[in-house]
């Protein structure tokens, strides 16, 4: 019984890395800034993840990959790693890594519309439903009633929530970049090289915007390096890796569904490590975002 469903157990396995690995880059992030931790995680992650493949598969790189999953996957580190992050990231700092994942919430929906437009997947009604609700959820937090009107505002910073849905977009595209690179190649070997293309993104960011002053500070910063080898670990290593195989054991929209729990998962980490006052309303709305996703796939 538990064989016919290692998909959902990776998908689940991978809400719980993500949940840790979310808290780990907001705490580095405020202290040494979202840039030099995305690049600094990529390393470590990348580091990681080849003297794992060096032991399970005889290989420090992914040099048995196709030119195809090369070119693919490539792609998706880009798309993925580097635009996607760098704001999701930038969102963690400026809303905090609880509201980020919560509208992070809206990447089975963009999937679904990618694929409906990149490969005439059908969305049925059950699925706009499901948009619907996922939305309405989202909604319940980041807007609260203007007080001076019958208007409504952003209960956050604006800039935060566009960060975070530029994030959610740079998944949900890495995502459909990854299933169509990968196949059947092995998933760790996959995010090996959705990480190299991450790190030379990321290289070229930086000789651009000539911030290796900053890169050096954050490595001399103990208690973040701390925080990203944390998140390292689990998020670009276990989670994406855990992630990729989910969904080469079942379909995307399943795995979407079920690693879309972390913004409720998040909540207990939010109230710990940040003592953060989380409202009756945010919870309920983090559930309803939850149950929307799970209607655009399951029913």
């Amino acid at each position: 019984m538990i064989q016919s469903h290692y998909g959902e157990i990776y998908a689940l396995t991978t809400a719980i890395f993500w949940t840790i690995t979310a808290t780990s880059f907001e705490l580095a992030g405020k202290k040494v800034g979202s840039l030099s931790v995305n690049y600094i995680r990529l390393i470590v992650g990348f580091i990681l993840i080849s003297l794992f493949t060096t032991f399970s598969r005889g290989m420090f790189l992914p040099l048995d990959a196709t030119a195809k999953a090369w070119i693919w996957l490539s792609a998706s580190g880009l798309v993925g790693f580097v635009i996607g992050d760098l704001f999701l990231f930038q969102a963690y700092v400026e809303i905090g890594s609880r509201i980020s994942m919560l509208i992070m919430a809206l990447v089975p929906p963009i999937t679904a519309l990618l694929g409906f437009i990149t490969m005439r997947e059908v969305i049925s009604f059950s699925n706009f439903i499901g948009m619907a609700i996922t939305i309405l959820g989202i909604s319940l937090v980041v807007l609260v009633k203007n007080p001076e009107g019958k208007n409504f505002k952003f209960s956050h910073s604006i800039k935060g929530i566009v960060y975070a849905f530029i994030g959610a977009l740079g998944q949900s595209l890495g995502l459909i970049l990854s299933k169509i690179g990968m196949g059947n190649y092995n998933p760790f070997a996959a995010t090996q090289i959705r990480i190299l293309s991450g790190i030379i993104g990321f290289t070229i960011v930086f000789i651009f915007m000539k911030r290796w002053d900053k890169l050096k500070e954050a490595v001399k910063n103990k208690e973040a390096m701390k925080y990203i080898t944390l998140g390292s670990l689990f998020g670009p290593f276990l989670g994406v890796s855990f992630n990729l195989l989910a969904i080469q054991y079942t379909t995307t929209g399943v795995a979407s569904t079920i690693t879309s729990i972390v913004p409720v998962l998040i909540i207990p980490l939010s109230i710990l490590v940040f003592k953060e006052k989380i409202s009756p309303k945010e919870i309920f709305g983090a559930i309803i975002s939850v149950i929307g996703v799970s209607v655009l796939f399951v029913m």
